[in-house]
């Protein structure tokens, strides 16, 4: 199978326990790689063809912007959600949610999840 790959969205938001974190938007790094098949796509040269990763980008963009999750877990668990939601051909997803800078001596901190589309449904 064939990986798309989204390499460190940045995007500021509220995540965390910390009073100031649920007042302070902070940045989030986000890492994606989506399981699809793109021989068609590569056959037809036509964007319909495709998974389109910008639209992909755009929604987990604007989750970040208007979501509040206490939790790394919940965020990353939701962007799975998205990209599942947002084109059926995605069959695969493993997504990475780090705070950068959220512990003193690490230049980021974050959780890894990889979901196939049959075990996020069946949740």
């Amino acid at each position: 199978m064939d990986r798309i790959h989204i390499f460190d969205l940045e995007v500021d938001g509220i995540l965390g326990i910390k009073p100031d974190e649920r007042v302070n938007k902070q940045t989030i790094r986000v890492n994606a790689t989506l399981w699809v098949d793109t021989k068609e796509a590569a056959v037809s040269d036509d964007i319909d063809d495709a998974v389109n990763y910008r639209t992909i980008t755009k929604a987990i963009v604007a989750h970040i912007e208007n979501g509040e999750p206490f939790l790394v877990e919940r965020l990353v668990a939701e962007i799975v959600e998205i990209c599942f939601e947002t084109d059926s051909r995605i069959t695969e997803a493993e997504v990475r949610v780090e705070k950068p800078g959220a512990l003193r001596h690490a230049r980021s901190v974050g959780i890894t999840i990889r979901r196939t589309r049959q075990e996020v449904a069946g949740d």
